[in-house]
């Protein structure tokens, strides 16, 4: 098949979570099955500088209207592996930026502009350049209006761009949501103008367009695709959701092997399997050293690497501060985003400088060494669209202690509930709930014959894109 992907991230090009992940997954996996992958991408100041776009060749000069006035463009093409073509949809004003979406403190006033200046630059390469594809899918909000405007197009040459569209909502929390003007200049038809098309409370939502407008649509796990129908996970979409609910299909992310498995891992100081766990403990010792801690302690540490928003359920882990400061145990934090939790967590964290460590920054090398230095890693999510940490954490023989809720439920199972199947800790979202789950992983650690058995079964999970992938392939031949 043809396949063309359209994201805002993809790793290694950029990432700011597992949504760059999934899509190179995706993507690569597909190629490596023969498959004739495309994916594009914004062209990002770092995916320009990456090496493998050292010689992307300019392949098209782009003049894309905008409401009343026509913005230029490049398209900018590299092959990094076979069966593999990365498009960036180059303009300056819009993507040669620090960061994709933001400066840290709040959103770029012009994303709507930039967003839709991409996906509007992706559907006329795939005119100009004839790709002729079988399958067009785009990814959250940021390639939502994909769908919609490659129908629009088609509609305006007589030409055929792509023989089925599919949308995938990563999270839905995310929604593109812009002032209603912003709809002129998507030059589309005014009566989509209303609550059947874009409007939402008067205002342009382009996630809405994807779910309604796009063939079939996928979200990253079947739980996830449930709770979106709902009033307490939908984000005031459910009731759209629902509207499409025999054309949804949750499938579960993977995990790429090739980056992500303690046996070849590059970026660990040792490598380990489950037949052999020695070079865990070097990577433990590592992280001590890294995190300043001694590297005598032989309690359990705590690990976490995400994004810091509401979402992560940091409100539930400073509630909990107390544990960390008063139990014999480590934590190691790594991430960034909103300056409010980076403040907390610093604070708390200069508290405590002999048990805490606080990593603000986005390090890939170090999010590695906390998979598998850590013997927990914590995820306390308030909602969880299927998540990756988890899946890494059982391969790389950490346990994980995560909420019930999304993805978590469909890829962990609680040992304490299922004993001779458990592979990590399971807790509702609340701040209560959660401090009964670290003290049972205090309790686990204590019962090294348990707490084996824990690792090994999440070590033998198979969370590859191979399974993954074979979703997606079935679901694009049932859709053409």
């Amino acid at each position: 098949m043809k396949i063309v992907h359209a994201a805002s991230e993809f790793f290694p090009y950029l990432k700011t979570g597992g949504l760059a992940d999934a899509v190179s997954s995706l993507a690569g996996t597909l190629a490596d099955r023969g498959h004739e992958v495309s994916v594009f991408l914004p062209g990002y100041r770092t995916a320009l500088e990456h090496k493998d776009a050292a010689g992307a060749e300019r392949r098209l000069r782009l003049k894309i209207e905008m409401g009343d006035q026509f913005l230029s463009g490049d398209v900018r093409v590299f092959s990094p592996r076979k069966n593999l073509t990365v498009y960036l949809i180059c303009r300056e004003e819009f993507f040669d930026r620090r960061a994709p979406y933001g400066n840290g403190e709040r959103d770029f006033e012009d994303n709507a502009d930039r967003f839709l200046f991409f996906c509007k630059g992706v559907v006329e390469t795939l005119r100009l350049a004839d790709l002729q594809a079988d399958v067009v899918h785009g990814h959250d909000w940021q390639a939502a209006l994909l769908p919609l405007l490659l129908r629009e197009a088609e509609r305006r040459h007589g030409v055929t761009l792509a023989l089925k569209t599919l949308f995938t909502i990563h999270n839905i929390a995310y929604q593109g949501l812009f002032p209603r003007s912003v709809f002129a200049r998507t030059n589309l038809p005014e009566e989509l103008n209303n609550m059947d098309g874009l409007e939402y409370y008067e205002q342009t939502n382009f996630l809405k367009g994807g779910i309604l407008f796009a063939d079939r649509v996928t979200t990253v796990s079947p739980r996830y695709a449930k709770e979106i129908q709902t009033p307490e996970f939908g984000c005031g979409l459910d009731g759209v959701v629902q509207t499409r609910a025999e054309d949804i299909v949750g499938l579960l992310n993977g995990v790429d092997t090739a980056v992500w498995s303690p046996g070849i891992d590059a970026l660990l100081p040792a490598r380990y399997t489950a037949a052999d766990l020695s070079g865990k403990q070097i990577c433990r010792a590592e992280l001590l050293k890294r995190a300043r801690f001694s590297q005598k302690f032989n309690g359990p540490v705590f690990g976490i690497v995400c994004r810091f928003t509401a979402q992560k359920g940091l409100e539930l882990l400073l509630a909990n501060k107390a544990f960390f400061l008063e139990q014999e145990c480590r934590l190691v934090v790594l991430g960034a985003g909103d300056k409010r939790y980076e403040t907390e967590l610093a604070t708390l964290a200069a508290q405590a400088p002999a048990k805490i460590s606080l990593c603000a920054r986005h390090d890939e090398a170090m999010s590695h060494l906390i998979e598998a230095g850590s013997d927990f890693f914590v995820m306390p999510s308030l909602f969880e669209p299927c998540g990756l940490n988890q899946m890494y954490s059982q391969l790389y023989g950490t346990v994980p202690v995560v909420s019930r809720v999304g993805g978590l439920v469909d890829t962990v199972t609680d040992a304490d509930e299922q004993p001779d199947h458990g592979t990590g800790l399971m807790c509702e979202p609340t701040a209560e709930s959660l401090r009964e789950a670290l003290e049972g992983a205090l309790r686990l650690f204590a019962d090294k014959p348990r707490m084996a058995a824990v690792q090994q079964r999440g070590m033998g999970r198979d969370f590859s894109w191979n399974v993954a992938a074979s979703g997606y392939e079935n679901l694009y031949r049932d859709s053409l």
